[in-house]
């Protein structure tokens, strides 16, 4: 059986259904609701219709030391200004007009960073995602959810960014077996039909032109099973380069790219190989691989904190895995830096619990990395593998108002990063 004669999803059929569901799931419907008493959190508002951007707040960051990823140029008793959520100025104090009227948020003896961006995370509900905003993380990308929660969240925080990170959704995973997830949309369900699962190439496509239809900004797919799961075993593979290059095709016909969790290493040159725009986890990543990953542009997401996380485990198995892929992926981190690849941070943090970026970056810098060149793996590397070069990554005239306030240097001491003092998002003090 096969769903080539299904029809192609339709955009409108079930969009607000789907997203409605998803919302509930999320709870990000009673967020939305809190955040403007006495509205209808339903109701149309500029920031849902298509191109509206959310107003942001007024707010003047004032006297802190401010360090810009880009340059590494750190301005001491600086002046930030965000008005309607956008940064109009960021420099010396001599050399910033500071408007009357504006709310001022005191940083003296305080380090002031852009806000950092998480490359991948798996967020399902409002309460994460603000524990995800007050750890620093005020951008981030989704590794999948089962139910579309990350396109709520995502809608979360465009209506109400003091709530929520700016989020690239990817909707749910492009994965052999769907399991429960095949309930997450009507236009899924032909697919229960298909004895061998998401295999065939209209099976793929189908996955896909929903997460697409659905309003995902990226596609997440996988080549090997997942390391965090003893019964399974993470270097099988389960596409193949033609499957991946399907999944790919297919994105790209939408205007998206895709992130591919991988493990092994003829996995992950498969992907690379099919034209994925990230390799996630990677810790059998080759050299090889490497050097076409940067030929092609391909990032890498290493995600040491979560793979460092199994090691303890009570399960033998995942201990030894922890025990095994950690050492790796931070040698593959530090090979990837040195050779040009786009390294970005991502604390892979799901089920509830979530891990401070600040941790990943941590981890970066354990790898190899200067603090200056792992704090760019969430700032500058990781807007540019999302799309948001320009907009975020750095406190620059035109760029989001978004800010963390650290207690002290990070450039000294990286471990700030995991305990920000405060957290900005488009102007609102969170």
């Amino acid at each position: 059986m096969c769903v080539e004669n299904t029809p192609p999803p339709s955009s409108r059929l079930t969009r607000r259904g789907v997203l409605a569901g998803a919302a509930a799931l999320a709870g990000t419907t009673a967020a939305l609701a809190a955040s403007a008493p006495g509205a209808s959190a339903l109701a149309p508002t500029r920031a849902s219709r298509p191109g509206a951007a959310p107003r942001g707040g007024d707010l003047v960051i004032d006297g802190g030391t401010l360090l810009d990823p880009e340059t590494g140029e750190v301005t001491e008793d600086a002046v930030v200004v965000i008005l309607d959520g956008v940064v109009r100025a960021a420099g010396k104090r001599k050399d910033v007009d500071v408007p009357a009227g504006v709310t001022v948020l005191d940083a003296h003896g305080q380090w002031v960073l852009p806000g950092l961006v998480d490359s991948h995370i798996h967020l399902n509900t409002a309460t994460e995602a603000a524990k995800t905003l007050a750890l620093g993380a005020t951008t981030v990308r989704s590794g999948s959810t089962n139910f579309y929660q990350d396109i709520a969240v995502r809608e979360l925080s465009r209506q109400a960014p003091g709530r929520a990170p700016r989020m690239r959704a990817s909707g749910v995973f492009v994965s052999p077996d769907l399991g429960d997830t095949i309930l997450a949309d009507p236009d899924l369900t032909p697919i229960a039909r298909l004895k061998d699962g998401v295999r065939s190439t209209e099976a793929l496509r189908r996955v896909v032109e929903v997460n697409l239809a659905r309003g995902a900004d990226t596609i997440k797919t996988r080549v090997n099973p997942r390391a965090g799961l003893a019964e399974q075993d993470p270097l099988e593979q389960v596409y193949s380069r033609e499957q991946l290059a399907t999944i790919v095709a297919t994105a790209r016909r939408g205007g998206k790219d895709v992130l591919c969790h991988s493990y092994s290493a003829k996995g992950i040159q498969d992907a690379v190989m099919a034209g994925v725009k990230s390799i996630e986890h990677g810790a059998f990543i080759t050299e090889e691989s490497l050097h076409e990953m940067r030929r092609r542009g391909t990032y890498f997401t290493p995600t040491m904190v979560a793979i460092g996380g199994m090691i303890g485990d009570p399960n033998p198995v995942l201990d030894e895995r922890g025990r095994t892929y950690l050492p790796k992926l931070k040698a593959a981190a530090k090979r990837a830096h040195e050779l040009g690849v786009g390294l970005v941070s991502g604390t892979d943090s799901s089920g509830g619990s979530v891990e401070p970026i600040g941790a990943e970056i941590e981890m970066m810098h354990s790898a190899g990395l200067s603090a200056l060149d792992a704090i760019r793996t969430a700032t500058t590397n990781a807007a540019r593998l999302l799309g948001f070069e320009g907009k975020v990554g750095r406190l620059a005239r035109g760029y989001a108002g978004d800010a963390i306030l650290l207690s002290g240097s990070p450039l000294d001491d990286i471990s700030v990063l995991k305990k920000p003092a405060r957290v900005v998002r488009t102007g609102i003090a969170v």
